[in-house]
């Protein structure tokens, strides 16, 4: 056996997962990644009887199941590389070289990734980042950041450019050294280990912790009741709403179209009220808890809910018609930022960003879970992987999670408020759990030890993937383009340096 297969939210004991030689672990995962609906979802390494053990994890879409594989490896032996044949793997083993100093022979180029506190190499700096360099008299380069205006956070873009001409983006990350995936083993109380969760993305705090709490509870073999998936569920959709919304103001604002960035910006405002509402935190945090809810929801906040949505909507069409129909919007919207479908199923992108291009990558649809498989959710497609296609996917995404809260709220389960505590994690067992976040495929797994305790815990946000379609949408375009196409995107730097 070459691989096992396993479902979205299930557990298998770690000795299971088929150990292979690494020529044949290559073998099997390029092999795998030829087809279209085969994607990785994740690829680490953890330390492991003297060795790193690499644990591969293939999504095949069309089956609903993820093929995982293992492999030995000595930290100081120089391997093939396998993103020689599938440059999907490339920024995994970017990583692998940067946590434990494997070399891979073959790759295009081993930069680092973060900087992480325990990288391998210790006198590895980010001020000698090795930024692509072109020698030109006729050329220059243009740097933003790490320190931005406003909000967000740090990272670092180098533009090379020909005059107004984009020619290359280097996108240099890592300014933060957070430690969160060591934290989940320091921190050993559940509500600890929740906290980290809603802090992995602050947009993204529904998305990731209930990636982690059905983790947990796959680990606990506790069965979640209906209430528990229904509320992740509703509150996932209700991310999704708030920030498609949010971005579609932020693209408004990016080309000077302020009907757009006040109307959507404002529409924002109730639904992430609602938040504060239904759990007292306007992004959700302590709403979502592994084996329990505490902040269970009533007929009263579903009325309430429904109105909210009824307002919204009213808005939400009008504006939409407003800005859509805007030749000013369109002529910076269309063709501007296009990352090609041969170039997204290359580099294996998730979420939106693969959606874009006619790549049909969706979780909810290809690896349900909670109350999604009830929804038949149908994934929404575009075809020409531009600003335009983009902001196309947020606004019907927005239509299609109004239409599916209501089918939820149709049919409410009764919540069960007899808690009963979780039971203690299996030992020896690996774990997977997919969560489709409103920017794509989120990614927790983990491993626990002979007393079921953490041993490994991994964390795979979506913008992992696709930072480097940000750097391939801009080239040939004018560098004033970039806001748009970066705030398009709307990938995240703290879901990247964890």
């Amino acid at each position: 056996m070459k691989s096992i297969s396993i479902k979205n939210n299930e557990h298998i004991a770690l000795d299971s997962i088929p150990i292979l030689d690494y020529q044949t672990f290559s073998d099997v995962n390029t092999a795998l990644l030829q087809k279209e609906n085969h994607h990785c979802v994740n690829y680490y390494g953890f330390l492991y009887l003297g060795k790193v053990k690499l644990i591969c994890c293939i999504a095949d879409d069309l089956n609903n199941n993820i093929l995982v594989s293992s492999t030995l490896a000595d930290a100081k032996q120089t391997l093939p590389s396998l993103s020689r044949q599938c440059l999907a793997f490339e920024k995994f083993e970017r990583e692998l070289h940067e946590n434990f100093g494997i070399q891979f022979e073959g790759h295009p180029w081993l930069k680092p990734v973060r900087y992480a506190f325990n990288k391998n190499d210790k006198n590895s700096s980010i001020r000698n980042y090795p930024f692509f360099k072109i020698e030109s008299e006729e050329l220059h380069e243009v740097g933003v950041g790490p320190i931005h205006a406003g909000i967000i956070e740090p990272g670092h873009f180098r533009f090379i450019c020909n005059g107004e001409q984009i020619l290359h983006l280097e996108i240099q990350l890592g300014f933060q050294h957070r430690g969160i995936e060591s934290l989940f083993l320091q921190k050993e109380k559940l509500i600890q280990r929740h906290t980290l969760a809603e802090n992995i993305a602050g947009d993204s705090a529904v998305g990731h912790t209930t990636a982690f709490a059905n983790l947990w509870e796959t680990l606990c073999r506790h069965e979640a009741d209906a209430a528990l998936h229904f509320n992740r569920t509703l509150a996932l959709e209700l991310e999704r709403i708030a920030i498609h919304t949010g971005d579609l103001s932020g693209m408004c604002t990016d080309v000077a179209y302020q009907l757009g960035s006040a109307v959507f910006g404002r529409l924002r405002t109730p639904i992430i009220n609602f938040f504060q509402q239904w759990c007292g935190n306007r992004i959700a945090k302590s709403l979502i808890r592994a084996g329990y809810n505490p902040f269970p929801f009533t007929p009263e906040l579903a009325e309430k809910l429904l109105q909210v949505l009824a307002s919204f909507e009213t808005d939400f069409e009008e504006i939409c018609h407003e800005t859509f129909c805007a030749p000013t919007v369109l002529g910076r919207f269309e063709k501007t930022g296009i990352v090609t479908h041969e170039q997204a199923t290359s580099i294996g992108l998730v979420g939106m960003a693969a959606r874009m291009t006619n790549i049909n990558r969706d979780i909810r649809a290809s690896h349900p879970y909670n109350f999604y498989p009830s929804l038949s959710h149908t994934p929404i497609l575009k075809h020409h992987g531009d600003v335009y296609s983009r902001a196309q996917i947020k606004r019907e995404e927005v239509k299609q999670s109004i239409r599916y809260i209501r089918t939820l709220l149709m049919d409410m389960p009764i919540e069960n408020l007899d808690r009963k505590p979780l039971p203690n994690p299996l030992p020896n067992t690996f774990a997977i759990s997919l969560v489709e976040g409103w920017r794509g495929e989120i990614c927790h797994c983990a491993i626990t030890d002979d007393k079921g305790r953490l041993m490994h815990y991994k964390i795979k946000d979506p913008s992992f993937h696709n930072w480097l379609a940000l750097g391939l949408a801009v080239r040939n375009n004018e560098i004033s383009d970039f806001p748009i196409s970066n705030k398009s995107f709307n990938l995240s730097y703290a879901g990247h340096d964890l």
